[in-house]
């Protein structure tokens, strides 16, 4: 009786203040879109849970708002299109939030699909019609659920092949025929391997994903996919099969020529759940009673490349009905120790093909293919004409030597070269599908005769982050610095984020990662990406507190400290991304490690919290000729982290915490500037990097700050106005001078085209970021090619700066719930264009001068207020839409300084003019 009692107020509270059924309403201004659950859109196989669900709000009228939702979701899109939450309805909640609602209504069951949409009011308290629908469905919850065993064929480990002095052991296939004598109603695959797997049902590949599962510390996690594979089963004859190849399982990984970093025998995990029209289920999991074999692909490794022998192709092997009675039982693993869970970020897949811009013949019979871009990925090659068992050799290159054939010697050991042995058979098509590299140009030797443009195509690779970010301006130079950032960006993202896509490497190097997050949340949707790759660096997090140089951790090489601004990526990724999207849970989730990481750096110090005796550091990585002392980059890295665990500590509601770690960033900033820092300002070193860090991590008051600005100027000016910071400078670099007032010594640095600069690379046919700012130079030639990448996103962390400067978009608080618009016009520039699809919508800025007169347009997305700032000689006399910009709708003038005017708007598009001295 008591709980019929404690209900009955709740259904007459949804009866009063919920739009039935049907009933027609006066429909608000809002309008909700872009629904997605853990941040991707209708995801399938999550394992949260408690799903967060976010949604964005648009609408043509200025200065909405949200000001309440309601989520339905169901387990039928009956019920969702009859307006019934059998599986949650939240009511009317009076809220502004979009992003990170967390599901809070029935337990989910494994396999269970969920179907969902929203609905929004507006300022005037009217609903808006439902969102379309979304959807995500939920993995394999359980240990229990899983049916499937671990198989593989280990036999081809004592029978490898031999290619060009390598012995590397083939891919194995697998396979299983079934028969359903039922209809069915919906199927779902679920698969994992040891390894990397492609899985395949009736002759037909399942997805579209490359290099399944993903990179991952195997030892500790594994990762699996969950596809809907309903339309490629049938009632009858069946056969489920798959691929497996080595990867980053057991492969060569990183530098050292070392194999087997997690295991030598691959494995795959699969299981099938067919749901039947009159409800019973069917399962068909991996174990003792499928087949294996290997077959035409004849090696598969992501360094050495792959080799297909389309001799050996087996039609149908994949497909019903096929004999495989000349195939051996499969090997079985039981269970693993590992977690198995569903993998949290976004898939690789491929991008629009690249095809040739010249193909040229530096040597007899060694045809080179110019793609005309840096790229990851493979080459897609088609011949004509070949003999049967004639091999066709593709090597690949980012570089060209000055006699026109490829330079590969920055490769260092890594043999990035393909080859497919003809069938004889006509027209013939081949693509790899186990490996990836680095590479503009493309070699083809053994070709039948002459190859045309359509002999070979670039197949780009790279995990699936939605492009956020746009840029254009009148100068084309920083065009093509935006595309070539954008281009390393998409490069270096396969699964994690590389250092560079081509040698042999291609490791997660934490300090690039922490100098580049905050530049590739703003060109891409990389929520999920880092969600993923932070749990990564979690798994590597040592004993002792500290954060490895790279992740995923592996067992041979790269292991230990990374020092100081490598380690500190445990801190400043997981509040980079809270920051950007608002994403607390990720807050939550990493906090505690953050904080140990912290504590253990100040272990380490003596008393006086200065650093050890001994440490490892990398230093101001790739400078020119101008070493930071280590000392002062531990020391401006150990001040910054504490000062963002205290941000994160308030973030979370710690306030202890909090008061603990901002304590401790004063105390090493006061020991930093007794130590390291004259009372003329000289930071130690007395290096752009060390002025930098220590005006960006604000460890300079007073006179001493100013001493230390203007010292830092001197440095450039005597360097000829260029830079000669390395990795962990330039990006601090450009935002100090914007911090400090000198937009026009930043301006200057980044549309130069002297050495070192952005522009020298561009000016020299770069179509990505170098590594290094000398990878190559008139005068030398190719640097050291034991670390030459010429697609390395470190110095690309300068959209950050181009972003929030030129562009003038900069979040205040988390998640770009408010925001700061201020562009700084400057150097050659008459006009930019810049925008952002942040988590709750597009914001845009297109500006230009022409004489005194200066006009802004502004994108603020529903939801969203922003204080923008307009240069301006007469503040007040500040336009918007023709009439004085105070007495427009939404716009409210807060501040009439000197030269600028200063506006608080909510959502909406305004077009501001100004008149700004010449």
């Amino acid at each position: 009786m008591r709980r019929t009692l404690r209900s009955a107020p709740v259904c007459l509270s949804l009866a009063l203040c919920l739009p039935l059924p049907g009933a027609a309403l006066a429909q608000g201004a809002l309008r909700a879109a872009h629904l997605r659950a853990e941040s991707k859109v209708d995801p399938l196989g999550i394992d949260v849970l408690e799903p967060r669900l976010s949604w964005i709000v648009e609408s043509d009228r200025r200065a909405e708002r949200q000001t309440a939702y309601r989520v339905l979701v169901a387990s039928s899109a009956e019920a969702l299109g009859e307006d019934r939450g059998d599986l949650w309805d939240s009511g009317k909640v009076a809220s502004d939030e979009t992003t990170g609602v967390a599901y809070a209504g029935k337990p989910l069951a494994s396999g269970q699909l969920c179907r969902w949409k929203v609905m929004v009011w507006d300022r005037d308290g009217r609903p808006s019609a439902w969102s379309a629908p979304a959807l995500w469905s939920m993995g394999l919850l359980r240990a229990e659920d899983w049916k499937a065993a671990w198989i593989g064929f280990d036999r081809p480990l004592a029978e490898k092949v031999s290619v060009a002095s390598l012995r590397l052991p083939p891919p194995r296939y697998l396979r299983k025929g079934f028969s359903l004598t039922k209809p069915v109603r919906r199927a779902t695959a679920y698969a994992s391997a040891l390894g990397l797997y492609e899985l395949r049902l009736n002759g037909r590949r399942v997805g579209n994903d490359w290099f399944t599962p993903g990179w991952t510390d195997y030892d500790k996690r594994v990762y699996y996919q969950t596809y809907d594979v309903t339309g490629l089963v049938q009632q009858g004859d069946n056969a489920v099969a798959a691929v497996i190849a080595d990867g980053w399982y057991a492969g060569y990984l990183g530098f050292g020529g070392e194999r087997d970093h997690y295991g030598t025998r691959i494995r795959l995990l699969a299981q099938l759940e067919i749901e039947h029209a009159d409800g019973s289920k069917t399962v068909v999991a991996s174990g003792p009673d499928w087949k294996a074999s290997t077959g035409p692909l004849l090696e598969a490794d992501f360094l050495m490349g792959e080799a297909f022998d389309a001799r050996r192709a087996m039609p149908g092997w994949d497909d019903a009905g096929f004999d495989d009675a000349g195939w051996s039982a499969a090997d079985v693993t039981p269970r693993i120790a590992a977690l198995v869970q569903a993998h949290p970020g976004p898939p690789v897949r491929e991008l629009e093909p690249l095809r040739p811009v010249a193909i040229t013949e530096p040597a007899k019979g060694r045809f080179v293919f110019d793609l005309g871009q840096n790229f990851a990925g493979v080459a897609r090659l088609r011949v004509r004409g070949a003999a049967s068992g004639q091999e066709i050799t593709l090597r690949h290159a980012e570089v060209l030597n000055p006699d026109g054939t490829i330079y590969t010697t920055n490769l260092r050991s890594a043999r990035a070269t393909d080859r497919y042995i003809a069938a004889g058979r006509g027209e013939e098509t081949w693509e790899p599908r186990f490996t990836f590299h680095g590479f503009r140009y493309v070699e083809v030797s053994g070709y039948p005769g002459r190859p045309g443009e359509d002999a070979v195509a670039g197949i780009p690779l790279s995990s699936t982050t939605p492009a956020a970010g746009s840029f254009r301006c009148s100068n084309p130079m920083l065009d093509k610095l935006f595309s070539n950032i954008s281009w390393t960006q998409r490069m270096n993202f396969i699964d994690v984020p590389t250092d560079c896509p081509q040698r042999d490497e291609r490791l997660g190097w934490t300090g690039d990662a922490q100098i580049y997050i905050r530049a590739a949340c703003m060109i891409a949707d990389t929520q999920a990406f880092y969600t993923k790759w932070l749990a990564d660096l979690a798994d590597a997090q040592r004993a002792d507190g500290s954060f490895p140089m790279v992740a995923p951790l592996k067992s041979k090489g790269v292991s230990g400290d990374g020092g100081p601004a490598w380690a500190d990526a445990g801190v400043i990724c997981p509040w980079t991304v809270y920051d950007v999207y608002g994403d607390r849970r990720v807050l939550e989730r990493h906090y505690e490690g953050m904080r140990r990481y912290v504590e253990f750096t100040r272990k380490r110090c003596n008393p006086e919290l200065l650093p050890p005796d001994k440490f490892h550091c990398f230093g101001d990585w790739l400078n020119i000729g101008d070493n930071t002392p280590t000392d002062v980059i531990f020391m401006a890295y150990f001040a910054h982290s504490a000062a963002l665990v205290a941000r994160a500590a308030e973030a979370l509601g710690k306030p202890g915490d909090a008061q603990e770690m901002r304590g401790l960033f004063e105390r090493v900033r006061e020991s930093f500037a007794v130590a390291y820092v004259s009372p003329e300002g000289r930071v130690q070193g007395d290096t752009q990097t060390g002025y930098a860090l220590a005006l960006q991590f604000d460890l300079l008051d007073g006179e001493r700050r100013e001493r230390a600005a203007r010292r830092l100027i001197e440095l450039i000016e005597g360097k000829g106005w260029r830079l000669s910071t390395g990795f962990i400078g330039t990006k601090d670099l450009m935002l100090v001078l914007s911090r400090i007032g000198r937009e026009d010594v930043a301006f200057r640095l980044l549309e130069s085209t002297a050495f070192p600069s952005w522009g020298f690379s561009i000016q020299h046919g770069a179509t990505t970021i170098w590594e290094r700012w000398d990878g190559w130079t008139p005068e030398k030639g190719f640097q050291d090619a034991g670390m030459n990448s010429f697609a390395h996103y470190s110095f690309g962390a300068v959209y950050q700066w181009i972003c929030e400067n030129v562009g003038g978009i900069r979040t205040e608080g988390p998640g770009f719930k408010r925001l700061t618009i201020r562009p700084r016009p400057g150097g050659s520039l008459s006009w930019a264009r810049t925008s952002y699809r942040s988590i709750r919508g597009e914001v845009a800025t297109d500006w230009s001068q022409q004489g005194a007169v200066f006009r802004l347009s502004v994108t603020v997305p529903a939801n969203v207020t922003a204080v923008v700032h307009v240069p301006a000689v007469d503040p007040k006399a500040v336009l918007e839409g023709g009439k004085p910009a105070s007495e427009a709708e939404g716009v409210r003038l807060v501040e009439a300084g000197e030269g600028e005017a200063v506006f608080e708007v909510g959502s909406g598009p305004y077009e501001l003019t100004s008149r700004i001295a010449r």
